[in-house]
């Protein structure tokens, strides 16, 4: 009697080759199917454990949510944003993945050292370029450069999803990600040495019907040590997609919320009667001494006094101390 030899599924074997040993990056995509499986070189030893993975997917997960949903009120169409991957590569091997052209956006993320790249297919900008005009954002788009007017368009989109960067990795780094230049062609780039090594995340990105990659890489170096501080300080994975200084973060959007001033004499009421019958030459009594500094007021509410003057060709006051209340029976 024979017996059928069994075989492992497609997506389950194991290759060797050349001192290699494949291994997955994510154990499953989004849709539930396993990922395809990558080369492993035991020449060069992955720093990131599990517990540093687990926490990048966190923060990546919540930036694509965060992601997609600025682009569905952006281009008013149901734009979703997927984790494909999490990869540890030298920069030379990520831009030689990239195609060509493709929008590559070179990143500043102060105060973090080096430089990061947010890149977007053609395909993509081409769609949201076309929706942000009032087309339909469908059919074949044209794999070209964008002209002055459609970078103007889509950096206003590309500026707000760094905005939502920059909150997803509040639970692990404080950056200030910008863009400082954009090409097409990555073999131009020069963010990184062809050495250095990157973190690199990979999206699926789905414009309507229009589905294409994205990818956002960062700074390994500057990246790894505080990856490692924030599991020391036994932060929990699955609390990282709530920023814990929520505090800190509102008192500093407050701050910078800009308020109206206004500097006068303190109020003065007058009847109905009085205003109605006001003629040019006319003269008012007002409720403030002569000699009391004028009031600064926000919102009705009075915080400090200060004297009239100039600086340069513009008016001006200095804020002075506040003066004591008149006696009683004192007069203006």
């Amino acid at each position: 009697m024979g017996f059928a030899q069994a075989h492992p599924p497609a997506a389950e074997q194991s290759t060797v080759a050349d001192g290699q040993f494949g291994v997955t990056t994510l154990g499953r995509n989004r849709r539930g199917s396993r990922t395809e499986p990558r080369a492993y070189d035991f020449r060069r030893s992955t720093k990131l454990s599990r517990k540093h993975v687990r926490s990048l997917e966190i923060v990546f997960e919540t930036f694509a949510r965060q992601w997609g949903t600025l682009m569905t009120s952006s281009l008013r169409t149901v734009t979703t944003v997927h984790v494909a991957s999490i990869e540890e590569l030298t920069y030379d091997e990520y831009i030689s993945r990239l195609s060509n052209p493709t929008m590559v956006n070179v990143l500043s993320v102060e105060p973090l050292a080096g430089a990061g790249i947010l890149e977007l297919s053609m395909t993509s900008a081409m769609v949201s370029v076309d929706r942000l005009l009032g087309g339909p954002g469908t059919g074949e788009q044209p794999q070209r450069p964008l002209t002055d007017i459609e970078v103007g368009l889509l950096s206003t989109i590309v500026t707000r999803v760094l905005g939502e960067l920059r909150y997803a990795f509040e639970p692990i780094a404080r950056m200030e990600p910008d863009v400082t230049a954009i090409e097409y062609n990555p073999q131009f780039v020069q963010a990184a040495a062809a050495a250095d090594v990157l973190i690199v995340a990979g999206f699926d990105l789905r414009i309507g019907e229009t589905e294409a990659p994205a990818t956002l890489c960062l700074p390994f170096a500057s990246l790894f040590p505080l990856l490692e501080v924030a599991i020391g300080a036994g932060a929990d994975p699955q609390r990282a997609a709530t920023p814990t200084p929520v505090p800190v973060r509102v008192e500093e959007r407050i701050s910078a919320v800009p308020i109206e001033v206004s500097v006068g004499f303190a109020p003065t009421t007058f009847t109905p009667r009085t205003l109605v019958s006001l003629a040019v030459g006319d003269v008012l009594r007002l409720n403030h001494r002569a000699a009391a500094p004028l009031v600064v007021t926000a919102a009705d509410v009075t915080f400090a006094h200060a004297v009239p003057g100039t600086r340069g060709q513009a008016l001006a006051c200095r804020i002075v101390d506040t003066p004591p209340e008149p006696a009683p029976g004192s007069t203006s």
